[in-house]
């Protein structure tokens, strides 16, 4: 009874479950300390959800695949719907995939989903690391998630190798053969690698069984774990956001996670997936039915790698067939300078937090993030490394840019030889210019105002143009960046 004479109410069923969780791991404190954190409301944001829900359509897609999927390298002779490849010797695991793509209902597209999928992870994730990278938002304290994402990036890229060749066709089977070509180039332990991977002579008969578990197990719980580091960590941090009317290094304006960005992310997650599924639905990818079974001795005809690692054969197509002969070795440097500055061009990217932290002598927090024109000589670095990529990735396909264009080769391989010293240099210059002419035009804004195209005559007769002043909110956007820093600051941030 409570003073007034009344019976309490009974609580609801649903009200002693929530309390029950409650009492044990106290999701009422939790909740109402992070459902109403803040979301500040930008288009570039979208970019890491896009990648977070990609992921999740390969964890659900890959679950299916390995329902069917057959990881060995056991020769059966293929009788299936496939009538061209009938009475055909080849390893289980490519039977298979034939077996998901042309007797499993909805198999293929669950498989074109899949490779879709991971083709959309791995760029989102470059766009990603890059609108981070011009803006500026891998600065202190924010530099150990910086490496987390390029983490992810890496072993994205290496995922993906894995998965493509999984079934044993000859185009992946190609794939492989410069794999293990690069690891033979390596001094002392390249044949002892080789060995490792491949179970004995390429191409062995562990490669799938072995890239399978790698795929399916040990990779995905790597990057699952980074995941959910990196997504605490931008919980931990708070969000960064654009310099603006009311916002501070020391709050977030926005949207609160619950009820608004939840609506919000629960949509676009069916968007992505939709537009993953429909571009999936009408474009073939990697139909292993057209180029057959692996076989050691035979080649695909133009054959290319996935978008992400075609920089890298870009790398050995363009070098010379330079070898060196040291203490009675031989040193194949046009394979293998490739192998060595692959991995160097990934790093630039993960260490370029500790290097501009170190070189400017900055120290400080920041949560406001950098207009790219702000900072010209950081913005030209990433134009002038993109360029490099780009460029290395038509080295990648150089012969398929001389058919297509009827060029000579070799004309074609040494522009690009040519072309990856002195365009990133163009490059960094030109993009260095745009963004500090860009500084003056924000500043002619500030000062004269926007030009309105009216011509007005003064009463002593003069003819001056009549310019709109930009509104308070406009000028402290325009002016809201510190323009130098001291000491060896300086030349990273006028």
């Amino acid at each position: 009874m409570t003073a007034t004479g009344q019976r309490p109410e009974k609580a609801s069923s649903g009200e002693r479950v929530a309390d029950w969780f409650d009492g044990r791991l106290g999701i009422h404190t939790l909740g109402r300390q992070y459902l109403r954190k803040v979301f500040p409301d930008h288009w570039s944001f979208l970019l890491g959800e896009v990648c977070l829900y990609s992921f999740v359509v390969l964890i659900l897609t890959g679950i299916y695949l390995t329902l069917f999927f057959h990881p060995s390298m056991t020769e059966v002779t293929y009788h299936g719907s496939y009538v061209p490849l009938n009475g055909i010797r080849m390893s289980d695991a490519y039977a298979s995939t034939l077996h998901i793509s042309f007797d499993i209902r909805g198999g293929l597209l669950i498989r074109q989903i899949h490779h879709w999928a991971a083709l959309i992870f791995v760029a989102a994730m470059l766009t990603h690391m890059m609108r981070h990278f011009f803006t500026g938002s891998f600065r202190k304290p924010r530099e150990l998630n910086w490496l987390f994402g390029w983490l992810l990036l890496v072993l994205g890229m290496f995922e993906g190798l894995f998965g493509y060749s999984l079934p044993d066709d000859l185009l992946s089977g190609t794939g492989l053969r410069f794999v293990n070509g690069a690891l033979l180039s390596m001094p002392l332990v390249g044949t002892y690698l080789s060995m490792f991977l491949f179970g004995g002579e390429f191409p062995g008969h562990d490669i799938v069984s072995r890239f399978y578990s790698l795929h399916v197990l040990l990779i995905p719980g790597i990057m699952a774990a980074l995941v959910v580091t990196h997504v605490l960590l931008v919980v931990y941090h708070k969000h960064t956001q654009f310099a603006g009317p009311g916002k501070t290094e020391r709050n977030v304006v926005g949207s609160p996670f619950f009820p608004v960005y939840v609506a919000k992310a629960g949509g676009f997650f069916f968007l992505v997936f939709g537009v993953i599924a429909f571009i999936a639905a009408v474009a073939s990818i990697n139909p292993v039915w057209a180029y057959g079974p692996y076989r050691a001795d035979q080649v695909s005809t133009g054959a290319q790698p996935d978008w992400y690692l075609g920089f890298a054969e870009g790398l050995v197509r363009i070098m010379p067939g330079w070898e060196v002969d040291l203490w009675g070795h031989t040193l194949v440097l046009g394979v293998l300078i490739p192998v060595v500055v692959f991995p160097l061009l990934l790093v630039l990217i993960g260490v370029y937090p500790f290097v501009e932290a170190w070189v400017t002598k900055d120290r400080r927090e920041h949560h406001l993030l950098d207009r790219p024109r702000n900072r010209p000589v950081r913005t030209a670095l990433g134009t002038a490394w993109l360029s490099v990529y780009l460029i290395l990735l038509a080295g990648g396909g150089n012969d398929i840019v001389a058919t297509r264009l009827h060029l000579s080769i070799n004309a074609v391989t040494w522009t690009i030889r040519i072309g990856v010293f002195l365009v990133p240099s163009a490059v960094f210059v030109v993009t260095r210019r745009v963004c500090l002419g860009l500084q003056l035009r924000d500043r002619e804004l500030v000062e004269h105002g926007r030009e309105t195209g009216i011509v007005k005559r003064l009463p002593h007769g003069e003819y001056v143009e009549v310019r709109q002043p930009l509104s308070p909110a406009q000028r402290y956007t325009l002016t809201a960046h510190q323009r130098e820093l001291p000491s060896a600051g300086r030349d990273l941030h006028r």
